[in-house]
């Protein structure tokens, strides 16, 4: 599943946007520009397809900080278009999802307003469009549509107000076989904002043993998914260790995952030049993040869209280029949206042109702009992405 089109109105900053991403996405502007409200807006429809988007609003501290310009706003609207590929998809058709909350008076209390799930095909020019939904939701009613698209209503007091229906409707004995498909994709996107290394940090601890293949968002679970994939898949390997040695060259020997006590695990780094194994208690900061968005690009089977927020937080300049080779060839497995302020992470990316979406803040609002491929194709005949930033005409394209 891979967005064509999101459109989002009254989220925080984001009044009323229409944006089209690529494969690769570099969301660049200023601090306070509204890159990471992209990305909220994004985990936001994640959540609410696992059925928690009640603790989610809350944890934001209610509706009031969530609503464009505070007590102004009173709704926060969703329309999210993606691409369809699979077993479960015919070709040519994509998925509409729209999800409309409205707030509740002054309160931090809010209901949902309507969702729909819709199938449409593609079609010719001064054609109209044939859809199909899939399943609908108003504040009295709630539908979904079997495979042969017959109704079943459920009644509205055992669908609650403050969570979706998509996320009601997709248990093991869903009507549709598309809504389940739908919602295990949407609520696996991972979107990852901050990493905690300080002294007493979980990743420092040895790990409850245990399969993880995927990094949490709070990257919590780092050592489980590296002992995981590192130990059982070969390409898995190569890749974390050629990372290592573009960066600390020959000296990177290799991870390994001694055990501890109580059914506990251990991350431990080996280096040729000393004899003691250095554990993640001893690593760097800059060490620890990076073997964080090495394990998150790397992955072999990612969720079908990953963003991460501001990578070049806490790593030396040399890391830079191996993350933006990784990004290069993670955006061939997944959609991947990276938000960053960083001159030198944009010079790392060379040749290779990403869709570029800037974002600026203006009369209270964010507004997100795509410069052209013409236009940063000229401009990168003789300047880099980072030198354009610098400078701030790659601002100036968007």
């Amino acid at each position: 599943m891979k967005i064509i089109e999101f459109n989002i109105q009254g989220f925080r900053s984001l009044k009323d946007i229409t944006w089209r991403p690529g494969d690769l996405n570099l969301i660049i502007g200023p601090n306070g520009s509204g890159k990471s409200n992209l990305l909220k807006a994004l985990e936001m429809i994640s959540i609410s397809a696992r059925g928690r988007l009640n603790e989610q609003v809350i944890r934001e501290g209610g509706m009031e900080p969530l609503v464009w310009d505070g007590q102004v706003a009173s709704q926060v609207g969703f329309l999210l278009l993606t691409s369809s590929r699979g077993a479960l998809h015919d070709p040519g058709q994509n998925l509409a999802y729209q999800l409309q909350m409205t707030r509740l008076g002054g309160s931090s209390a809010y209901r949902v307003e309507h969702e729909v799930l819709a199938a449409y095909n593609q079609v010719g020019q001064g054609e109209k469009p044939s859809s199909l939904v899939i399943l609908e939701r108003t504040p009295s009613s709630a539908v979904v549509y079997d495979d042969k698209q017959k109704g079943l209503i459920a009644p509205p007091e055992t669908v609650p107000q403050d969570e979706t229906l998509l996320s009601e409707a997709a248990g093991p004995y869903t009507a549709n076989r598309l809504i389940a498909s739908y919602q295990k994709e949407l609520s696996n996107w991972a979107v990852y904002h901050q990493f905690q290394t300080h002294r007493e940090s979980v990743i420092r601890q040895p790990a409850i043993s245990r399969t993880e293949r995927l990094i949490a968002p709070d990257g919590n679970n780092l050592i489980q998914v590296l002992h995981t994939l590192y130990t059982s898949d070969r390409n898995f390997k190569r890749d974390v260790n050629l990372a290592m040695d573009a960066v600390f060259g020959k000296d990177f020997e290799e991870l390994t995952f001694p055990p501890d006590v109580d059914q506990r695990v251990q991350l431990k780094l080996a280096w040729r030049s000393l004899k003691r194994l250095q554990t993640t208690a001893d690593l760097s900061d800059g060490t620890l993040r990076f073997l964080y968005l090495i394990a998150i690009l790397a992955n072999p089977v990612p969720p079908a869209l990953v963003a991460i927020d501001e990578p070049e937080l806490g790593l030396h300049p040399s890391m830079l280029p191996v993350i933006a080779e990784y990004a290069r060839d993670a955006s061939r497995r997944t959609q991947l949206i990276i938000a960053t302020h960083s001159a030198e992470f944009l010079d790392a990316f060379n040749e290779f042109v990403p869709t570029v979406t800037v974002a600026k803040w203006v009369d209270g609002q964010t507004y997100l702009n795509i410069p052209s491929g013409e236009d940063l194709s000229y401009w990168l005949q003789d300047y880099t992405l980072g030198k354009l930033f610098r400078s701030g005409e790659l601002e100036d394209l968007g």
